[in-house]
């Protein structure tokens, strides 16, 4: 009976399945371990060579279907490395008509303990990759966004009550920050889930090692992988601790945060067209309801919002994960990587389907968004340099019952040329006091 074959009654059955860029991973490092152990005549050359060709297939994809263990298993991720090693001494076994054994061949100079913190943290800087270049897009949306909108006056809004008036190309050039920032935190965290345990072997100590295997075996890795890969001088810290991965998680979360807040403020703005916000509309082709005729729903970003909400959650069961274990090996590596894995997943689609499809459907109604504007009782805010906030404070009624701005300026006794600037809501957007533009202060004494 087969390692894999054996583990079914230990291990729980619950299908879930490893990430591929796991498999991938494992796969590099065994291919790496065999040409370190050839290279220091510790393995047979035919056995190595063996080793390597049958690794690099199951690295590109083949033999997917003889994973077999579950996620949830022995928190080493023992079962994971020995069905790997199975799925390559049998294969090579075949290939060279030679006995090829799964521990003293596949699995020299190294063990489940600093295989599988190896292989988690290249798994995840791949799959970060793509979350990167995903980020990166949607930065480059929003800020072309945010000059195409840059004109585009409309109501702000605090507690969702109405307040003073900003542009649309403001709020999306907000976003278009914070998604800045996020891009350069997760280009830092990336940078620090590239220390490996490679070479640590059971506790950290390197025992049952070649000296020099760690050295050789990192710089084959580096060049399959093309990642500047390093050798931490403790090996013992990533075999222990999952900190770094749960910086990565971290990260992802404050993206999901950022992503759910965009998607809603969207949702609120495209709320209506007639009882509600209705500042935008969209291009959405795909019906909303199935007994509502003609209802269009903001679906995308309500599938975003689910996303980033799951998130959320995976970061939360990470930093439990990262509790467990004692002393040199954590016991959650398995379901860590599972778990980084499908928030890389959620938010690389969040983020493609929020510059793709979201973004590029957004059609501002212009008109509606200047009339709410004008009609946000906080217009009175730009009387309060001039006759004091308690006084600008009563004329608030007035504004709120549909007075226009211009008539309670007009019984102010404001002037042609200061009622014509404050309420022009281009001045309105930018810094400055408008209502003493054109009037000396002496004369508002």
């Amino acid at each position: 009976m087969s390692y894999e074959e054996e583990a079914e009654k230990y291990y729980l059955k619950t299908g879930f399945k490893f990430p591929f860029t796991l498999i991938k991973a494992i796969s590099l490092i065994k291919a790496s371990a065999a040409m370190a152990n050839k290279e220091l005549k510790l393995l047979d050359s035919e056995i190595a060579d063996a080793i390597v060709k049958v690794s690099l297939m199951l690295a590109n994809g083949e033999f997917n279907d003889e994973i077999k263990v579950d996620v949830f298993q022995t928190g080493s991720g023992t079962g994971i490395n020995m069905n790997i090693n199975d799925i390559i001494s049998r294969h090579a076994s075949k290939l060279i008509n030679k006995k090829v054994h799964p521990n003293d061949h596949v699995n020299m100079s190294q063990s489940s303990n600093d295989v599988i913190p190896t292989a988690i943290r290249i798994a995840s800087y791949l799959e970060a990759k793509n979350v990167l270049l995903s980020i990166t897009k949607l930065s480059e949306r929003l800020n072309e966004l945010s000059e195409k909108y840059k004109d585009f006056v409309k109501p702000g809004r605090t507690h969702l009550r109405d307040a003073l008036p900003v542009t649309l190309g403001q709020e999306f050039y907000a976003y278009y920050e914070e998604f800045l920032e996020d891009k350069q935190d997760l280009e830092y965290a990336m940078s620090q889930i590239l220390d490996i345990p490679l070479g640590g072997t059971a506790v950290g100590t390197g025992i049952n090692s070649h000296e020099r295997f760690k050295e050789l075996a990192i710089r084959n890795l580096r060049e399959f992988l093309n990642i500047d890969l390093k050798s931490p001088k403790s090996l013992m810290r990533p075999m222990k601790l999952l900190s770094d991965l749960i910086l990565l998680s971290s990260i992802y979360k404050k993206i999901a945060i950022d992503l759910w807040k965009i998607s809603n403020d969207i949702r609120l703005m495209f709320s209506g067209p007639n009882t509600a916000i209705g500042e935008i509309d969209m291009e959405i082709s795909l019906a909303g309801s199935s007994i509502m005729p003609g209802k269009i729903n903001p679906v995308t970003v309500e599938a975003i919002m689910q996303a980033s909400s799951e998130i959320l959650g995976l970061d939360s069961a990470n930093s439990y994960i990262s509790l467990l274990g004692e002393f040199e090996l954590n016991m959650g590596n398995p379901s860590i990587i599972y778990n980084i894995s499908l928030q890389s997943l959620l938010l690389n689609e969040s983020l493609i389907k929020l510059a793709d499809t979201v973004l590029t459907s957004i059609k501002p109604l212009k008109e509606r968004m200047k009339s709410l504007a004008y009609s946000s009782p906080s217009l009175i805010t730009i009387f309060s340099p001039l006759i004091g906030y308690e006084k600008a404070k009563s004329l608030y009624e007035r504004i709120k019952n549909g007075e226009k701005l211009e008539n309670v300026a007009k019984d102010l006794g404001l002037d042609e040329k200061t009622i014509n600037i404050i309420t022009d809501l281009n001045l309105l957007v930018n810094p400055g006091i408008p209502i003493l533009k054109g009037k000396s202060i002496e004369s508002n004494k």
